[in-house]
């Protein structure tokens, strides 16, 4: 199925095409626009006296394959068009889109956003002046376009084949794979100029076993910002060894008994709890409105000293990693809390300017129908200096958790939930018998309070993460290393 194509007037679908021959004119071309277009959008954009304005182009292609019952049975493509237009005045923003790129419907689209202002026009765009990546994180060695459904299929047919020969009480296997390469042009009324080429691959595996009638599943996926090279035979034993381990686990495990106890989070996946409990609340846009309990924050002590949390747009190849966010800022590393203390929020243009702080590059967006916000990219807490061993240790009845499906948080009370897919109890300073199919439950900064023991064995979760905020879902990352929280409630029996 392709859906969308007729949406896309007088723009090429690119079946050959070198990243490393993408220009801005290329860019322009390819966009079907002229620096003079832009000019003329721009002062339309401006007319009613608005602050600032940016216009967002963007062509994405996505493309799907699912394995079911040992055949590649299921394939869709999407592409998707079109251009968006911001407009800023004090605290109020306009926003238009339109999936035609003809200079008429771009005005018309500039007039609608103009109208968050009345006044006369009084900022003028600045001349032109393009901006250079200072670094690609995520060069590409063979674009997805080059790269056809016949040497993708072959990958999924590895992981079903190598999924049942692993054990044999697997019953079913699905694999799907999927890619989406994005080409961004951005201009704003600073006159800054910036084009992005952003791909990205996934693969992912669901295993489904039956023993004596119980059956239970597991999953194991990878995603990150890579051309076709992303798909390798030692990913395919990977993401198969990982699928297999984690079915064949649940098969032993138990569901706890519930109640507040000591909590080792194990490295990588953990990481959502910075990301679910602690992350958002340190997005700007909270703490500007003055609904984050950290709003009045900045500069204190938060946790202990020997924790740092960073924001990072820049790990090579990370699913979370930007060249440039939608707001046309560079990637850049942000730490969040440092040495224990808050230092920064994350910040988008918008908040930037009410801060009186330069933005942090952390304005993203879905796509060009969506107005940019502050978003988290690759979020992780730096290493520690004890031994995950003696987290555990330290520990006489508590449990280790380190699979997580999906959690959600209040902002403001910063109260949080996870469901626990798998850890393990820890019994007398020992992890003893496997669990599956628990909810933690906590407050975000009494859990960063709580957090006594940081590990040295930092990992980064590479697993299809996507973060939802306020309609829009971003792909994101996170990580961290096991560290001890001295007190969560446990939902068990």
């Amino acid at each position: 199925m392709l859906a969308g194509a007729a949406l896309i007037p007088g723009a090429a679908i690119l079946e050959s095409f070198s990243p490393k021959a993408l220009t801005l004119q290329w860019v322009l071309d390819h966009f079907k626009v002229t620096e003079s277009d832009l000019r003329k959008i721009m002062a339309i954009a401006l007319e009613n006296g608005g602050d600032y304005a940016d216009i967002f182009f963007e062509h994405t292609l996505d493309n799907m394959l699912v394995l079911r019952d040992g055949k590649v049975n299921s394939t869709s493509s999407n592409i998707d068009f079109g251009v968006g237009i911001r407009v800023i005045k004090g605290d109020q923003t306009g926003y238009a889109y339109t999936e035609n790129v003809t200079l008429l419907d771009m005005i018309k689209a500039a007039r609608t956003a103009a109208k968050i202002a009345n006044g006369m026009a009084g900022v003028k765009a600045s001349v032109i002046k393009e901006y250079t990546l200072k670094k690609n994180y995520y060069s590409v060695i063979s674009s997805w376009e080059e790269t056809g459904v016949k040497l993708k299929k072959p990958f999924l047919e590895k992981i079903n084949d190598r999924i049942f020969s692993l054990d044999k009480r697997v019953s079913r296997v699905i694999v799907s794979q999927t890619d989406t390469t994005s080409y961004i042009l951005f201009f704003n009324s600073d006159g800054v100029m910036m084009h992005d080429y952003r791909p990205m691959g996934t693969l992912g595996a669901t295993c489904i076993m039956e023993q004596n009638g119980q059956i239970e599943n597991g999953r194991s996926a990878r995603s990150f910002r890579m051309g076709a090279e992303f798909l390798t035979d030692d990913l395919v034993e990977t993401i198969s060894q990982e699928t297999v381990k984690q079915t064949a686990l649940m098969f032993e495990a138990i569901k706890p008994k519930g109640g507040e106890m000591p909590v080792v989070m194990g490295a990588g996946g953990s990481g959502i709890l910075l990301h679910e409990a602690i992350g958002h609340a340190f997005e700007a846009d909270f703490n500007r409105k003055n609904t984050s309990i950290f709003s009045d924050k900045l500069g204190k002590k938060v946790c202990d000293s020997s924790i740092s949390v960073l924001d990072d747009g820049t790990i090579p190849f990370n699913r979370g990693a930007v060249n440039m966010d939608d707001e046309g800022v560079l990637g850049q590393k942000t730490y969040i809390i440092k040495d224990g203390i808050l230092n920064s929020y994350l910040h988008d243009r918008i908040s930037a300017k009410h801060y009186g702080v330069a933005p942090t590059g952390n304005g993203r967006r879905q796509s060009f129908r969506f107005t940019p916000i502050p978003r988290m990219r690759a979020t992780y807490m730096e290493n520690g200096s004890a031994h995950e061993e003696d987290l555990i240790a330290s520990v006489k009845n508590g449990i280790y958790v380190d699979n997580f499906t999906n959690g959600q948080v209040q902002i403001g009370a910063g109260d949080f939930t996870f469901f626990v897919k798998s850890g393990r109890l820890i019994e007398n300073g020992k992890l003893s018998h496997p669990i599956k199919d628990i909810n933690i439950i906590g407050n975000g900064p009494k859990a960063l309070a709580d957090i006594t023991m940081v590990a040295n064995n930092y990992k980064m979760d590479n697993g299809t993460w996507t973060c939802g905020k306020d309609g829009q879902s971003c792909p994101v990352t996170c990580g961290m290393p096991s560290v001890l929280v001295s007190k969560l409630t446990v939902g068990g029996d």
